[in-house]
């Protein structure tokens, strides 16, 4: 019987399975925050889909960020970011319908959006409330249309209502929501694995 993610990420937070996340989207993730901070002087940050707060944590060792807050919907990964360090600010809520106190310059989401109930949505919601003028939402996602490989997974992970989109498709999110400059770009192709599928956009 199929779970919906938050009760997978809930249980893969008791096996340490995110030890493993964390190992498999590095290199990705790396390619995002280098891109989103390498023009610069100094930004806040929001990763959306913390998980245990391992970007957090990465994106806090550059000097010029000057804050940087995970929010998660499952309250184990929470439990699990702050009990990994304690100073930093973590939210466990529902990415839908979650707002920050103060608009940020970044909005990064690794392997997150297709889980959410309307992905379409969030990112509109996230140009209107999370991020300040001249702000980058930037996301990386594994499952798409594209990358065949990956349509199996909702079936081999358990989990219930994964939104299998093309590349055309969150491009067209991001357009319609209002961002400009927008790019998409392949991280890591080899084989049969398309890589991971990055769009980033301003607002």
């Amino acid at each position: 019987m199929k779970k919906n993610a938050i009760e997978v990420f809930g249980e893969w937070a008791d096996l340490d399975k995110d030890f493993g996340m964390e190992k498999n989207h590095k290199d990705s993730v790396n390619n995002m925050i280098n891109y989103s901070t390498r023009n610069l002087d100094h930004f806040t940050f929001i990763d959306a889909g913390c998980g245990n707060g391992w970007v957090i944590r990465k994106v806090s060792e550059n000097d010029k960020c000057e804050k940087a807050i995970g929010v998660d919907g499952s309250k184990k990964m929470i439990s699990k970011a702050k009990n990994i360090l304690p100073s930093y600010e973590y939210h466990c809520a529902d990415l839908m319908t979650w707002k920050p106190d103060k608009k940020v310059n970044i909005v990064h989401s690794m392997e997150v959006l297709y889980y959410v109930e309307n992905p379409k949505k969030l990112i509109n919601e996230i140009y209107n409330y999370w991020l300040k003028p001249n702000g980058r939402l930037i996301i990386g996602i594994d499952f798409y249309f594209e990358n065949k490989i990956s349509h199996s997974w909702p079936e081999s992970c358990g989990i219930k209502d994964m939104k299998l989109f093309s590349e055309k498709d969150w491009i067209n999110f991001f357009k319609g929501a209002g961002y400009n400059d927008i790019k998409s770009w392949r991280y890591g192709e080899k084989e049969d694995w398309k890589g991971t599928l990055i769009i980033t956009g301003i607002k």
